[in-house]
């Protein structure tokens, strides 16, 4: 079976194939050069056929001849994601990939990306920093139990920006301490002293981690590669999700065809 980690950016579509340890970018725009269009925002789809004519394009250099048919495609969306943007997305990329489409939290599979143990019962927070979207969690016994997000960037002059801009900093420092400030304090203590793990682009944003640490006072650790992080973490999830819609990781975190 021919497999598909899909990773729908505001900046970049990443994909990994099963099996396979290249990961395929390339960015979320459409169009003629001249014209180019986002289809993602934010995170979220906000141009269905123009994000279908992304996939459609982005799944054309990763899945040649040589590769199987295309069975299953697990695609990330934001824990923000509404029920409609969750449909907008599905309905997306099922059309261009045409086969059997899962879904999975962005910040619980960039989590396993980085090699955290989900299913730990302790809680783990954290912060997943895109280029649209800025979303932390605290993670717990294989749950997102709690999440916050902020919309960290636009677009601008017909450009996406990477990471997260200084304007966006403050908000996503004070989303981060209302998290740990909402977390029951018989496990607040917990939370502090398994630190702050960053994935996404706005993980290589110092500023942004020294911000973090000395307003919080709390440790700040980016992870290895942060931006891949997401698209790693949902190829290992691929080998846990089964087609009923439930996951091994004991939470429906996976809408399997969208029931």
């Amino acid at each position: 079976m021919t497999a598909l980690a899909l990773d729908l950016g505001t900046a970049r579509i990443r994909l990994l194939l099963s099996g396979s340890t290249t990961i395929r970018e390339r960015p979320s725009a459409c169009g003629d050069p001249e014209a180019r269009r986002w289809p993602v925002r934010h995170g979220m789809v906000a141009d269905m056929p123009g994000c279908a004519r992304l996939v459609r394009t982005a799944l054309s250099d990763a899945v040649t001849e040589r590769h199987p048919p295309l069975e299953r495609v697990l695609l990330g969306v934001p824990v923000a994601a509404s029920r409609l943007d969750r449909r907008a997305a599905y309905a997306a990329v099922s059309s261009a990939a045409r086969c059997r489409v899962a879904i999975v939290e962005e910040p619980l599979a960039a989590a396993v990306g980085c090699g955290v143990d989900i299913a730990d019962p302790r809680p783990r927070l954290l912060l997943d920093a895109g280029a649209g979207i800025a979303e932390a969690v605290v993670i717990r016994a294989g749950e997102i139990a709690d999440a916050g997000d902020v919309q960290v960037a636009g677009q601008v002059a017909g450009q996406v920006g990477a990471g997260c801009p200084p304007y966006a900093r403050e908000r996503v420092v004070a989303m981060v301490a209302d998290l740990i400030a909402r977390v029951p304090a018989a496990l607040r203590a917990t939370v502090r002293q398994q630190g702050l793990l960053i994935t996404g682009g706005g993980a290589r944003d110092p500023e942004l981690a020294r911000k973090l640490c000395a307003e919080l006072r709390i440790t700040v650790s980016p992870v290895a590669d942060p931006a891949n992080a997401t698209v790693r973490g949902l190829a290992c999830l691929l080998g846990t999700s089964g087609s009923s819609g439930t996951s091994a990781i004991g939470r429906k975190d996976i809408d399997d065809d969208h029931q």
